[in-house]
């Protein structure tokens, strides 16, 4: 028989005289077989020294030609080895792109395999500068690891003591210190700043904000969450972002995360809420970029990537992100408490006076819904949800008691936290249009190494920040929270980010005319342009 456990497609046996002649088991003979040149025939004396031999020839022995025997011998391995290695990579990619690939359940939503980061050239962005970026990312996060509240964190955990006094902060504890500590308490702010946040986790923004939101809710007690699981899975989401994009990275997934929380708080929509939206909307907020590989859908087909080939070129980047969370889902086992078909579990509906109340549903039906409302961030499919939003309000006929009308709601409160940067204080919006417009220009690098057409937004040399600024103010932002402003009747929210949005973009504009005016001079004098009304607290532009 071949027994392909092995690995080295050998035959093992017994000898047939032996099998033929006798009807018990007889002395014990090694089968007559060679592994590594080496006869396997032999008696075991005779074996070992033949093994000592083959041993002192790789080491190098006494005679020159059982050395250069030996070297010839050893390079042979290695390239059997990184042939090995590159078989089986090659056959992952296969499995990746065929959509075999499940973290779970083979059911009918298979999950994507965790960082699977696209194979894209990014020699050419590795500037000295940038190399220095990521050498000092490197011992950010060696530190973070090796940091000792993590010890202390992880000490207390093995030896059972993680407190659950009431309003206990649980495996957080020992990081709610200080400043971090005070900015939490004003976390439903809207000039939360998310980037002196970052700094003051230790780059832990995502997971930290996370578990602080789920102890607000009371989401970890509702849903009989393991917290262990729990920052297991917040640190699988936080730790496949990039921290290599400049725009689309985990503090980004954080700033995300605070604005829905914001949205989630306004009253209008807060008194409909149950358990679940906030669970789901909070989860889709954490996990909406996840993986994202710092370039968009039309250079992934561009370039023909694996993705675009899976996704069939449809919201290609989005579908991968919510793969990707319910891969993490799984291996992390968060709700593996759940059941997960709906023929088990009875749908039993609660309704209050402002709201309705659920079970939980399967986790199949909680993985479809988180994936709907990561689906709803593709920039393509804008214009679908505005008129579908734009109708709803122009007929009255939202009835926030449905859970497909909530679920609409989370969507869209989804895509206003996704753009809603130009809505914030200038200085936090400043520094986010100048890292998505890096992340622009660094495709636009590559799509320019590579004689492809450079996109739209990525052509350093014709498109500025402000310009990409106005257009993307102009055609989508503005459009959509004109609607949402609409719908919260206005509350005192919608009305700061309307006033924020205003004064960004006459900024922009100014800024603009002010590139164009002076682009022949060698240092443009436009560092004193700012927003009208920021005060002392408005920052001047560099």
């Amino acid at each position: 028989m071949r027994d392909s456990g092995l690995g080295v497609g050998v035959d093992v046996g017994v000898c047939q005289d032996e099998a033929s002649h006798s009807p018990v088991w007889g002395p014990l003979r090694t089968p007559p077989v060679t592994c590594g040149g080496l006869s396997l025939a032999l008696e075991l004396p005779a074996l070992i020294r033949q093994l000592r031999a083959a041993w002192r020839a790789r080491r190098g022995g006494p005679r020159e030609s059982e050395r250069s025997e030996a070297s010839r011998w050893v390079e042979a391995e290695k390239e059997e080895v990184e042939e090995g290695k590159q078989d089986i990579e090659d056959r992952s990619t296969h499995l990746e792109a065929d959509g075999r690939l499940n973290a779970g359940h083979a059911g009918v939503l298979l999950a994507e395999r965790r960082g699977s980061y696209p194979l894209i050239d990014l020699h050419i962005l590795k500037t000295s500068a940038q190399q220095g970026e990521v050498e000092s990312g490197t011992r950010r996060k060696v530190k973070r690891l090796l940091s000792f509240q993590r010890y202390c964190h992880a000490s207390r955990l093995l030896r059972g003591l993680v407190p659950h006094t009431p309003g206990s902060l649980h495996l957080l504890d020992d990081d709610y210190l200080g400043q971090a500590g005070h900015m939490l308490s004003k976390v439903g702010t809207w000039n939360f700043d998310i980037f002196l946040f970052d700094r003051l986790t230790n780059g832990n923004s995502l997971v930290t904000l996370m578990c602080h939101l789920f102890n607000v809710y009371g989401l970890i007690h509702h849903f009989q969450l393991d917290m262990v699981k729990l920052h297991r899975f917040l640190g699988m989401v936080q730790e496949d972002y990039h921290s290599q994009n400049p725009y689309h990275n985990a503090v980004h997934a954080a700033d995300v995360t605070q604005a829905m929380y914001c949205y989630l708080k306004e009253p209008k929509l807060a008194e409909q809420l149950s358990p679940l939206d906030v669970f789901l909307g909070l989860m889709a907020a954490a996990s909406h970029d996840v993986d994202h590989p710092g370039v968009n859908q039309p250079f992934l087909i561009k370039t023909r990537h694996h993705l675009a080939s899976l996704y069939q070129n449809t919201s290609v980047l989005e579908r991968h992100h919510w793969r990707s969370t319910v891969g993490m889902l799984r291996e992390s086992g968060l709700l593996s408490h759940l059941p997960q078909w709906k023929s088990i579990y009875p749908i039993i509906t609660y309704r209050g006076t402002y709201s309705i109340f659920s079970l939980t549903p399967p986790r199949q039906d909680m993985e479809q819904q988180l994936g709907s409302l990561i689906l709803a961030t593709d920039i393509s499919r804008q214009n679908e949800f505005l008129l579908t939003f734009r109708e709803h309000l122009d007929n009255q006929d939202l009835d926030l008691q449905l859970a497909s009308h909530r679920h609409f709601m989370l969507q869209i409160a989804l895509k206003c936290a996704d753009i809603c940067n130009p809505c914030r204080a200038w200085e936090l919006s400043r520094q986010w249009s100048e890292r998505v417009c890096e992340e622009f220009y660094r495709q636009g690098d590559l799509e320019r190494k590579f004689d492809l057409e450079i996109s739209p937004m990525c052509n350093q040399q014709a498109d500025s920040v402000p310009a990409n600024q106005i257009g993307f103010i102009s055609y989508i932002v503005e459009p959509l929270f004109e609607e949402w402003y609409r719908f919260t009747e206005p509350s005192l929210l919608s009305q700061t980010m309307m006033g924020h949005l205003h004064k960004n973009k006459a900024c922009w504009s100014r800024l603009r005319y002010a590139q164009t005016s002076l682009e022949t001079q060698t240092h443009p004098q436009i560092d004193k342009l700012e927003p009208e009304g920021e005060g002392e607290e408005g920052e001047s532009v560099p």
